[in-house]
């Protein structure tokens, strides 16, 4: 990195620069491997290089400047490389709830289970070729989150500053494959509270999207527990709020700006706050509509289906509901950041990352 980044496209730019150099020094041990694991590998990189906003290095670095960290001074550049892992291990997040979810599409293009499912049909392959896909896509999310290790062990900070991390790191992989787990265990179980599906979107996403990668960057400063304990708290009001985010836009959002289609959230049964929120509504006044909610969420829906759920659930005030549980975790989030003891420069990007969290549309 030649010169620090100083704006959102600079980092964003930063951030990909690292990980191009890192696949990059991977290519001799893929090619060692040999047959058709580099080609492989490369599939992955394009996945990982694809788009992608870089929330999670964005927030670790912003977290590290606000801890004090020195964007000019010598260890700019291995902190980026730290903070640009995070990338891989959404990587893995990403390839693999693909795979749970059954969705065709990630960011308009096939997702990899579907891109080597078709890659087998194509070839003529043994075998099922849905199978293969996910097998392939399977070992791929692993090897991301394996090289997501790699890249933070070889990224250059110091032993100190390492040490410090290690304990963070290693319990936001814990927390994200929990959170996976218990989105999966919750879909079967029945439980349809709005409790159990505010724990996922806390432990499937806010923590190793803002909460962790915070944490994460204050560590790498050595900061204090203070400032970790304010970072934590507007991180977790503040990622639960993006998941909430995510629950509307996988409802409502715009195919073109999502890409994936519209209503899969529906489709594809994710027992989501939005989907807890109305279902509660409707088992307190409309038994009817209630049924008709269980019956839909998971089915195989036609455009007029999704659109009518939709209504029913604009309609029983769920919309509603969790757009003011964003604006309240917003609120919640900045209080505490404004009270912590975060460089003012940071404070402000930091608002400005939480208030974009609640208006994104993709």
């Amino acid at each position: 990195m030649t010169t620090p980044p100083g704006s959102a496209t600079s980092l964003l730019s930063a951030v990909e620069a690292a990980l191009r150099a890192f696949f990059e020094s991977r290519r001799p041990l893929t090619e060692a491997v040999g047959g058709t694991f580099p080609d492989a590998t490369a599939t992955l990189e394009a996945f990982v290089l694809r788009g992608g906003k870089r929330v999670r290095p964005a927030f670790a670095w912003t977290g590290w400047l606000g801890a004090g960290g020195d964007p000019s001074g010598p260890d700019a550049d291995a902190v980026l490389r730290a903070c640009a892992a995070l990338e891989l291990v959404q990587a893995c997040a990403l390839v693999h709830d693909d795979i749970i979810d059954s969705s065709a599409t990630r960011r308009g293009f096939p997702t990899l289970h579907v891109e080597f499912a078709h890659r087998h049909t194509v070839g003529g392959w043994a075998g099922e070729s849905a199978k293969f896909g996910e097998s392939v896509a399977i070992l791929l999310g692993d090897l991301a989150l394996a090289w997501a290790d790699d890249m933070v062990r070889e990224s250059g900070v110091d032993a100190a500053a390492h040490a410090r991390i290690a304990p963070v790191w290693s319990a936001m992989r814990t927390e994200v494959l929990g959170g996976q787990y218990l989105d999966v265990s919750t879909e079967v179980t029945g439980d349809e509270s709005v409790a159990a599906a505010l724990r996922i979107n806390r432990y499937k996403t806010a923590a190793y999207t803002i909460e962790r990668p915070l944490h994460i960057g204050a560590a790498l400063a050595g900061a204090d527990d203070a400032l970790i304990a304010a970072y934590r708290e507007f991180g977790t009001d503040i990622g639960i709020a993006f998941q909430l985010q995510d629950d509307l836009l996988g409802v409502f959002g715009d195919p073109a700006l999502t890409g994936k289609p519209s209503g899969d959230d529906l489709r594809e049964g994710k027992r989501t706050v939005l989907f807890a929120e109305a279902l509660a509504r409707a088992d307190a006044s409309d038994p009817g509509t209630a049924d008709f909610l269980r019956r839909g969420i998971g089915a195989d829906l036609t455009d007029d289906q999704v659109h009518r759920m939709r209504q029913v659930i604009t309609d029983l005030g769920a919309v509603d509901a969790v757009q003011s549980r964003i604006d309240e975790l917003t609120a919640a989030g900045l209080r505490a950041l404004d009270a912590s003891a975060a460089t003012e420069s940071a404070k402000d990007e930091l608002r400005a990352m939480a208030v974009a969290v609640g208006r994104r549309t993709a």
